[in-house]
Parts: structure tokens; sequence; C-alpha cells
């Protein structure tokens, strides 16, 4: 049994991530849902999508939530379930954060929520002519 992987975004960033991510591994080792929310849809109806998306998940090892953007909707409504012992919310969504997650499917709960925080932290890069940077 594997933690499950929720992605909750605004529109259809996690679905474009999700996509690019099973590209680039040529598989996804871990099951994912992704909750795409457009700009009129209503709280409530999410949270009801939510609910479902979880118990769809659920395989008795934990659920890593992964949001695009902390204080933003997908992030308030992911933090409704936080509390929780097997789930874990991670928000700033990013190619390299989903990718660390993705590649390590072994991992527990707790080692994937830190797996989610050190990829997207170290993703991130200054570019220049000569190269990237840290």
């Amino acid at each position: 049994m594997a933690v499950g992987i929720l992605l909750i975004s605004h529109n259809q960033i996690g679905a474009e991530l999700i996509n690019t991510a099973r590209q680039m591994l040529s598989c996804s080792p871990l099951p994912t849902k992704v909750i795409s929310i457009a700009v009129n849809d209503k709280p409530e109806y999410i949270k009801q999508q939510l609910d479902a998306e979880l118990t769809g998940l659920d395989q008795g090892t934990g659920i890593l939530i992964l949001t695009d953007m902390f204080g933003s909707t997908p992030s308030n409504i992911a933090c409704t379930v936080s509390d929780r012992d097997d789930i874990r919310v991670v928000s700033g969504l990013n190619l390299p954060m989903l990718i660390r997650v993705l590649n390590y499917p072994m991992l527990n709960l707790n080692e994937l929520e830190q797996k989610a925080l050190s990829g997207g932290q170290e993703g991130i890069a200054k570019c220049h002519k000569s190269g990237c940077s840290k």
C-alpha cells in the first residue's frame, strides 16, 4: 500500500503538473488525484469533492495534499482536513516538488512530506547565461 497524493490547485495547474510528471517518469508510482478549482467554484462544493477524493485515495497509509499557493482557496480548503493524523498538507506546489515525491514511493507519509518540502525548496535556482546556481 502506498501514500495517496492529492493535488489541489487553481484552474489546471495541478493537472498539468501531474501530466508532465507522468511523462517525465513514464508512470505515476503513487496513486494520485487532482482537484482543479475554477474562479466560480463554491467552497462547499470543493469541500465535498475533497472528501470524496480523500475516501478514494485512502489506502490506510495516509494522504499527502499538495496545493499551489499558501493562503489561497486550494490551500485553505486543504487545511480544513490538516488536523487528521493521516493527512499532511504542503503548499507551494511546483514540478521539482512533485517529481521528488513521486521518486520515493516507498516512503511513509512523514518522509514524503519532508521530500515535498526539500524538493520544492531545492528546485529553486537563479539562472543566468553561464548556468544556474542555488
